[in-house]
């Protein structure tokens, strides 16, 4: 006899599972391009570069760089991972589907921001295998990690973070070019202004209080502070940052779900 909490959860598990198989599909666009970009990033600017680059703390640039380009790497395709899988689905109509499936909008929510988070640890995961890679050619060494636990949750709060957000953008465009536009525009340049490629140290006062009113400042300072053991803000204010920044987009996925068009374009 199938319990009854077993079929609660079935619905859930069904959609997390095509959103994985989704992603699994094009493996080439979710594994080997973050590959491919993250050797690039870290060969130009941690390797070429980095040995003329000297930070105040005596931290490496090139394992400075590291947990910048992860963090990069996780909240980009949880990002893409989410809104992708709600664009497309607006665009062939399978949206629909959804609104007459027995899913209620939590378990609609939480399945494509759990499957969007798996994407971004992959690739997380893959551009940190190659950033030690990198650092074994310059150092004859691999990086240790300072606070594994730190490390992972600040990854997770992230992803969600971006995962959620992806639902709410793509809930609110009508097209491709506004999807493109969000992200091209506003997000992508918060995160390489979040200190991925600099401490937020060495800007000017004025610019330096600026950053701190970018969440994803005290996200990517996370991260880094779980590899490194430093960061340029208190770990304690970052993980209550990472938090809020959390619940607010869950809001805000929730809501567009209840109030988004299931309409074909």
């Amino acid at each position: 006899m199938i319990k009854r909490r077993d079929i609660r959860w079935t619905p859930f598990l069904t959609l997390f599972q095509r959103e994985i198989q989704r992603f699994v599909k094009v493996i080439v666009q979710t594994v080997v391009t973050p590959f491919v970009s993250s050797t690039l990033y870290l060969m130009i600017f941690g390797v070429s570069l980095g040995s003329q680059i000297v930070l105040q703390d005596g931290v490496p640039y090139l394992a400075f760089l590291i947990p910048g380009l992860v963090m990069m790497g996780c909240l980009n395709n949880a990002f893409q991972n989410s809104s992708s899988s709600i664009i497309s689905s607006k665009f062939s109509g399978d949206l629909e589907d959804l609104k007459a499936a027995p899913f209620s909008p939590s378990q609609i929510i939480w399945s494509l921001s759990l499957a969007a988070l798996v994407r971004g640890l992959v690739v997380g995961t893959v551009t940190f295998l190659v950033g030690q890679c990198c650092y074994y050619f310059m150092y004859g060494d691999f990086m240790s990690i300072a606070a594994p636990l730190v490390l992972f949750s600040f990854l997770v709060l992230g992803g969600l973070c971006f995962a959620n957000l992806g639902i709410t953008v793509a809930f609110w465009a009508r097209t491709f070019d506004q999807m493109s536009a969000v992200s091209g525009f506003i997000l992508m340049p918060l995160i390489y202004l979040g200190g991925v490629f600099f401490s937020v140290d060495h800007l000017p006062g004025f610019w330096r209080q600026i950053s701190l009113f970018n969440p994803l400042l005290y996200m990517i300072n996370g991260v880094r502070f779980g590899l490194l053991g430093k960061s340029d803000v208190d770990p304690m204010t970052a993980l209550a940052v990472s938090l809020l920044a959390f619940l607010i987009t869950l809001g805000l996925a929730l809501n567009s779900l209840r109030r988004g068009s299931f309409q074909r374009w």
